[in-house]
């Protein structure tokens, strides 16, 4: 017996050491299968902010954040732990409406920022057991699912607003001492309820983290948390957001950054296709993640169905938020869109689930999945903007039709014809679906699909003349091209490497091979333009002048109006002039002198928002609520100063602002500090 546990001792003790991160593209992709195949969840937002439901004071448009959005202190958010009651609450009910939309996983928040638990956790009496309902609904939840064929997975918070030991303090907490609060302790106490939560409920396939944006989180605590997790249940998935390099909004890691399992883009779809990443947008379906009673702006049944059309398209997971009243019941709205999107499902689910991406880059009546159908492909294709003629073009496929129908009437077979590079199906003279009409199309062996040539170019403004890249990845083709916007015959020129513009041109660019055309045509639009004269400056200093101001703003205010707190000037564009205020603005004036005439691009990586002015004009508008997110605008410029203006503002959470410059001769870069002058 005691050599027994030895071993098993051994045995665990192996298990926990070992690094997860380090398995083979084979064991990930066994662990990932189940999640690709399932393409579409629901995620659950629900606790204490339920109860004032996005109301405080005057304000109305709180969410799950409201305790520190409304600067809420601990002492009275902790009433809502004896007024949290949700006596309406049904598992097997919340289950089977996910169900019925087509739903094949559930992630509901175990723990958000504010800290309260929806579970029995023995680690704190902040949770659900405290309250007057004293039910472990996650318990519930989990068994409901396992009876429904559901995955139950758990959103947990690494940002703790209510835990004596987790630091950083909300920046308003002026009475709430940080003396004695330790980090690590409470890094020990988040592993604890970790392992309550993966040892308590049976198999959980996911670990949907958030909350890691603050400095005192990083890497090392990410791995540590991964392969603690995953010492647990070794299957179970987990996101980036465990990791301390996410870009933002967008959801992606950074390169080189440790990233879990997959991306995690917020309330955006990647514009296009991200071949080997494993991605899913999670997204509300109205304006607030909790409930929000005020809160009428929903998104359509069919803004949703297309969401999930486009996101299966190109190879992503779509995360559909509900967040729950305090009484325990889904919003009427969420019930109704939910109904709608589980009736469209039930006929098209299966051009939705185990699919992958579309190979085609850009089709403008919709959208494409694909599987495998043997030695041959099956293309579901999503039908957004039905052809009034009955003619749907499928260009570029090289391909021969097997056969064609309707997704949801199967019996009705489609006529398929050729012409040239395309296939053309003919479709009935009415849409079968308003919103997505899927067609099914079965064409022999491995898709073989010439996509339109690539035109290359960073910006489509040139002063005197501008080189063209146009490009293809097939071998064996031939590019041709017209300037003029007409669609290029055998006839049109042959493009060697790039085209040389002088003036403005709508470019046209098509694949053939031995004479006869094998894709569709790209086009894009270069304009020939004038560019800004400069300022004739005799002397200026180097560096920028700053305005600090402070002020509670979802945008970017009009700095001229408001008193500033502190001004001064700053070698470059930086935030260090801030107090420890999270709610704060800055605006910086004066010059930049670029090197050359020029069509030059600047950009803006904020968290929040941000606008840059080249003289009177807006180049780059960044503005808004968000995390670090990365916009940009050309603007032709003479050689030399020309004035400068970058106004931003921040609302909690993380903060961030950088300024790039490419153009001149100077690749993509922060400003240099040599280009920034004031007077």
């Amino acid at each position: 017996m005691k050599k027994f546990l030895a071993v098993l001792l051994i045995s665990i003790i192996s298990l926990q050491a070992q690094d997860f991160t380090k398995e083979t593209k084979e064991q990930k992709d066994a662990r990932m299968s189940w999640w690709r195949d399932a393409r579409f969840g629901l995620f659950i937002h629900w606790g204490l902010y339920a109860v004032p439901a996005g109301e405080w004071k005057e304000k109305t448009s709180h969410g799950e954040w409201i305790r520190t959005t409304a600067q809420i202190p601990l002492e009275e958010y902790d009433k809502f732990v004896g007024q949290f009651n949700p006596v309406k609450f049904n598992a097997a009910e919340w289950v089977k409406m996910a169900k019925d939309a087509g739903m094949k996983y559930i992630v509901i928040t175990s723990k958000h920022h504010d800290g309260f638990q929806l579970f029995d956790s023995q680690q704190s009496d902040f949770n659900i057991m405290h309250t007057p309902f004293k039910r472990d609904v996650l318990k519930e939840l989990a068994d409901a699912c396992r009876k429904e064929g559901l995955k139950m997975c758990w959103y947990h918070s690494i940002m703790d607003w209510h835990h004596p030991d987790y630091l950083p303090r909300r920046e308003w907490e002026k009475t709430r001492s940080t003396e004695g609060a330790d980090f690590k302790r409470y890094f020990a106490y988040m592993k604890a309820q970790l392992k309550e939560l993966l040892t308590n409920y049976g198999d959980i396939s996911v670990l949907w983290f958030d909350g890691e944006w603050e400095n005192t989180w990083n890497t090392d605590y990410g791995k540590e948390l991964y392969n603690y997790v995953r010492s647990l249940q070794p299957n179970i998935i987990i996101n980036n957001r465990v990791g301390a390099g996410r870009s933002g909004m967008e959801g992606f890691t950074k390169d080189g950054e440790f990233s879990g399992d997959f991306g995690t883009p917020e309330q955006t779809i990647p514009s296009t296709g991200l071949p080997g990443v494993d991605w899913e947008t999670c997204m509300t379906m109205n304006d607030h993640w909790g409930y929000n009673k005020n809160d009428k702006n929903w998104k359509s049944v069919k803004e949703i169905l297309q969401m999930l059309a486009d996101i299966a398209s190109k190879g992503g997971n779509y995360l559909l938020n509900v967040g729950p009243t305090a009484e325990g019941v889904f919003p009427p709205e969420s019930v109704e869109r939910l109904r709608e999107i589980g009736k469209w499902m039930k006929l098209n689910g299966e051009s939705i689930y185990g699919t992958t991406a579309s190979p085609f880059p850009k089709l403008e009546w919709g959208r494409v999945t694909k599987k495998s159908n043997g030695n041959d492909t099956r293309l579901y294709l999503h039908v957004f903007n039905y052809p009034a003629d009955g003619k749907l073009i499928l260009p570029g496929i090289l391909n021969d039709a097997e056969q064609s129908y309707l997704l949801a009437e199967p019996q009705k077979k489609l006529d398929v014809s050729r012409k040239e590079d395309a296939l053309i199906i003919s479709v009935p003279a009415a849409a079968p679906d308003s919103i997505n009409s899927v067609i099914v199309l079965d064409v022999k062996g491995k898709e073989d699909i010439n996509n339109p040539p690539e035109i290359e170019n960073n910006v489509d403004q040139f002063l005197n003349k501008i080189d063209v890249k146009i490009k293809s990845s097939r071998e064996n083709v031939q590019i041709h091209y017209t300037l003029d916007g007409s669609i290029p015959d055998i006839n049109s020129p042959v493009v060697n490497g790039y085209v040389q513009l002088t003036d403005c041109a709508l470019v046209s660019a098509r694949c053939f091979r031995n004479g006869v055309p094998v894709s569709g045509t790209s086009q894009a639009t270069f304009t020939k333009v004038f560019p800004e004269a400069a300022e004739k400056i005799e002397t200026a200093t180097p560096g920028i002048k700053y305005f600090y101001y402070e002020g509670d703003w979802d945008k970017v205010p009009e700095f001229a109006d408001l008193k500033s707190k502190k001004e001064g000037t700053l070698s470059k564009i930086e935030l260090s002039p801030r107090t420890e205020n999270e709610h704060f603005g800055f605006e910086f004036t004066g010059y930049v002198k670029v090197p050359a005439d020029d069509v030059y691009t600047f950009f803006t990586d904020s968290d929040d928002g941000s606008k840059l002015f080249i003289g009177n004009k807006l180049v780059v508008d960044n503005d808004g609520l968000h995390g670090l997110s990365q916009k940009s605008g050309l603007i032709p410029l003479t050689a030399g100063f020309h004035p400068v203006k970058i106004s931003y503002f921040n609302k909690t959470g993380g903060m961030g602002l950088k300024i790039y410059i490419e153009g001149g001769g100077i690749k993509k870069e922060i400003i240099p500090d040599g280009l920034l002058f004031y007077k």
